[in-house]
């Protein structure tokens, strides 16, 4: 059995500054100029450094406020730069933007530091010595750079451009970065970021069409069950923190009730009702649970389900819809017929009808017999949640549910469903895809999907359906596959970076002829962010070529790297952005209220600089307008703007102008947000919408995915890759279940907000409220190890397929809110580069594993695993 031990190490290419002389500092002031003329300009001549190469150094010092957004956060949040002799000294929130309403938590204001940070990288960097180890560097001009990167490029490009393959961590702008620059090069995009919530994203859009994961009509929302959701330190759908929370609060206010599902209690803080410790990776069983209740109580809006869902779709006894000329056919009670579903006069929801064709039965009578088996009595086995507990969750879900009532939006008449829930991270797990299809089954057959109080998924300005609520359902297996493995072996696919990387290592196991050769990382990194660091490390290896767009050196950076192009911070223009929140509806675009610093470039001259030099900068500008709808006759802006060093004001000024909105790009610049206006209630809910959801039914059975199994099992392929895809969920053990009973505890990482995007991770403010790693124990379960708090202990890992173990050592932090059998550790830590965020403690995603078994029917990673800990002796 293979043992591995990770060992931090920290760079020796930067001379570290002192942090705690820095917070020392910054204790005298409570405003940031003091911070900063202090620390990075010795009082009033800070006013008169240059930043900017050829900039004057004998500034006037004179005072503005510059319209931008915030650059370190998930949601972009509106604010303004005060701005002093060039140099920005404070950030307020901009009162008129729908995210933050004039607020900044202390990330976005935090945020100057890492504008003036010593340790950004100030020219492009090429690497002098082998890859692997930490680099040696040597700084290169912006043209040296550019014509290695494009030399590299042509060569693979002339082959097979899907072997370059771009890796975000969050682009920021995904029209001119995801679709734009990489469908020019005809490069292979993959998993963003941490993976952090694709399973929801993939269930929320096969299943009822819209595009993100699980949140509620806060303002009519009366029982909210916050399924995993880190509730005082973490965002939620598709938003941050400002925005979920305010909406929470007043909704407490009115009295909403609140059940937290978690392992942990302390994302609750003091804003939940109770609490439903519940054992991780078993979330699947408990919804089936609720929905075997929701059925024996009879808690069901029938007319939602005939109407709005393919519940009494006719389903032929080998799992397929009964079709007629390619149409779905419905029992119709009115002269016990079948006919086409858009014909029948009274649609039948049970019952088995004997016909020619075989034993038929509605797709909801497939799904009652099929749950009939998943009793709270068997679900409290499985999840640690008391069956009476389970029941009665169920009970006040229906009861508040009020079906069949109404309410009075904007003088418009909507359903009225005021029970919800919210999830987002909690989708990473084994069987997130079909965990997160069945709570959305649970609130279908509640009739609150899309409803007033009710569970919604995208913040919709028009009506409108995902596109891949069609393409999910007819994507066809084929037999043969790419290093992602789309198709054959993942048909929904979220094209994980590290299963990629196990492809790599064994490419011939998939059958896969041509793995990736290089790769453009932009504001990632993988080593951390992502889960099984030392196959990562072992497939980059591998790579022939690496680029990195940051603006920091960052670990895999360091160790892979062969050129890193240094990126802007808050010094830099980039947009246009949505600022819409599920009520209102806005604009926002990142104006830099200095020049940029150093060498530094913003995103959007990178790639065009890299397009020109590839003979592609026309086609890339095109696809630019193309994707943000900017009128042709602002397209010759955009060149225009390249060529005088101001692309991205360029594109920004050119969107604003298509928009009609006076001034262009100099608007957000001296104003702030667009504010475009309240999102009508005749918008917002889908079943106010003059063809309810467009006309599509929500699929409650998922025909599709019965079609990919059984096309899968022709081929041969192994049961581990098709046993999910079943057209309703079913309940398995998870496989880290499969572990010995020595590895008695599940692991779980959480999100912190001080550090979630991994931008605040280099603000030694934001650092110094969370300084270092801890595993979370709950006190008993501590007590019977011997462990007390701030005890140094080992945690081990166990790969339930391999054998394979792996072992971090890590202080312990002694908590009473979390499950016994349950550890936790935040995801934000392990770097060894930057000196301000060096050497802070482990990261759990080295004790993570992917593969086969941990990844699931969409290539979703899960963040379980069954470990071990024990006290460090000596220490």
């Amino acid at each position: 059995m293979k043992k591995r031990e990770f060992i931090s190490k920290t760079s020796e290419q930067n001379e570290k500054v002192s942090r705690r002389f820095f917070l020392k500092l910054a204790t005298f002031s409570s405003a940031s100029f003091v911070i900063a003329s202090t620390f990075f300009g010795l009082g009033k001549d800070f006013f008169k450094s240059p930043l900017v190469p050829g900039e004057s150094s004998s500034l006037e010092v004179e005072e503005s406020f510059v319209g931008t957004a915030c650059w370190i956060g998930k949601q972009d949040c509106g604010m303004f730069a005060r701005v002093i002799g060039g140099r920005v000294v404070k950030l307020e929130g901009d009162p008129n933007n729908p995210r933050n309403r004039g607020k900044l938590c202390p990330k976005g204001v935090a945020q100057i530091i890492a504008l003036y940070s010593p340790y950004r990288i100030k020219s492009p960097l090429k690497r002098v010595n082998e890859k692997g180890i930490p680099g040696k560097w040597i700084e290169v001009s912006w043209d040296e750079a550019l014509d290695i990167i494009s030399k590299k490029l042509k060569e693979i490009m002339e082959r097979n451009p899907k072997l370059i393959i771009w890796q975000k961590g969050r682009s920021k702008q995904e029209s001119i970065y995801d679709r734009a620059f990489v469908g020019v090069l005809g490069a292979t995009s993959i998993g963003h970021g941490a993976y952090c919530s694709d399973a929801g994203y993939r269930a929320c859009e096969y299943t009822v069409g819209q595009h993100g994961v699980l949140h509620p009509d806060f303002r009519y929302c009366n029982y909210l069950i916050s399924w995993g959701w880190n509730i005082t330190n973490a965002g939620g759908n598709k938003l941050c923190w400002i925005t979920w929370n305010s909406e929470l609060v007043s909704a407490r206010e009115r009295g909403m009730k609140v059940i937290l599902l978690d392992p942990r209690r302390d994302g609750g803080g003091p804003h939940i009702d109770d609490w439903l410790p519940i054992r991780p990776g078993t979330d699947l069983a408990f919804w089936l649970a609720i929905a075997n209740v929701l059925v024996d109580k009879n808690y069901i809006d029938t007319e939602f389900l005939k109407k709005y869902t393919n519940a009494p779709f006719l389903v032929k006894e080998n799992g397929y819809f009964l079709k007629v000329e390619e149409k779905e056919q419905m029992w119709d009670l009115s002269d016990n017929k079948y006919k086409p579903y858009d014909v029948v006069v009274k649609p039948a929801l049970e019952g088995v009808f004997v016909t020619e064709d075989g034993n038929l039965r509605p797709a909801f009578q497939v799904f009652k017999e099929q749950i009939s088996i998943y009793t709270p009595e068997w679900a409290a086995s499985i999840t640690g949640v008391p069956a009476d507990t389970i029941r009665r969750i169920a009970i006040e879900l229906g009861e508040n549910a009020r079906i069949g009532s109404k309410v009075i939006v904007d003088g418009v008449e909507v359903p009225y469903r005021p029970v919800a829930v919210m999830a987002y991270h909690i989708s990473q797990q084994e069987m997130g895809f079909q965990a997160v299809r069945a709570c959305l089954l649970v609130f279908m057959l509640l009739g609150a999907i899309g409803a007033a109080g009710g569970v919604h998924i995208d913040f919709l300005t028009k009506p409108s359906i995902d596109k891949r609520f069609e393409s999910w359902e007819k994507v066809e297996v084929k037999s043969n596959t790419d290093f992602t493995l789309s198709s054959k072996y993942f048909p929904i696919n979220s094209k994980n970076p590290s299963l990629i990387a196990r492809v790599m290592l064994n490419p011939d196991k998939y059958g896969v002829k041509e793995v990736p050769e290089v790769i453009i990382i932009h504001m990632a990194n993988p080593l951390l962010s992502f889960t099984d660091q030392p196959i990562l490390i072992e497939a980059y290896r591998r790579l022939k070529f690496m680029i990195v767009i940051s603006p920091w050196l960052s670990e895999t950076a360091d160790y892979f790297a062969d050129i890193v192009l240094p990126t802007t911070t808050l010094d830099k223009t980039e947009g246009p952005f949505s600022a819409k929140t599920p009520y209102e509806d806005g604009y926002i675009a990142r104006i830099a209220p200095v020049k940029p610093l150093f060498k530094s470039k913003d995103e959007p001259d990178i790639y065009a600089a890299i397009c020109e030099k590839l003979g592609l900068l026309n086609k890339f500008i095109n696809e630019i307008v193309k994707e943000l709808g900017i009128k042709e006759e602002y397209r010759d802006q955009l060149l225009k703007g390249y060529r005088d060093g101001k692309f991205s004001f360029a594109i920004v000024d050119a969107w604003a102008k298509s928009k009609g909105i006076d001034g262009g790009g100099k608007y957000f610049e001296e104003k702030g947000t667009w504010y475009v206006g309240k999102i009508p209630a005749k918008i917002r809910y889908p079943s106010a919408w003059d063809k309810p959801f467009l006309g599509i039914r929500l699929r409650l059975y998922g025909e599709g995915l019965r079609r990919m199994q059984d096309e899968m099992k022709k081929m041969g392929l192994s049961e581990i890759y098709w046993r999910d895809y079943t057209p309703l969920p079913i309940w398995r053990s998870p496989t880290m279940e499969n572990s010995p009973p020595e590895y008695d505890l599940y692991l779980v990482s959480y999100k912190k907000i001080e550090y979630k995007q991994s931008r605040a991770t280099f603000v030694p403010l934001l650092a110094e409220l969370e300084p270092e790693q801890r595993i979370v124990l709950n006190s008993m379960s501590a007590k019977m190890r011997g462990i007390r708090d701030g005890d140094w202990v080992f945690v081990e890992s166990h790969n339930a397929l391999s054998g394979e173990t792996r072992r971090i050592k890590v202080r312990a932090l002694l908590r009473e809110g979390i499950r016994p059998d349950v550890v936790a550790m935040s995801h934000h830590y392990g770097f060894w580069v930057d000196p301000w965020a060096a050497e802070r403690g482990p990261t759990p995603n080295y004790l993570y594993y992917t593969e086969e078994g941990y990844v699931t029917n969409t290539a979703d990673q899960s963040f379980h695993v069954k470990v071990k800990v024990w006290k460090a002796e000596g220490d």
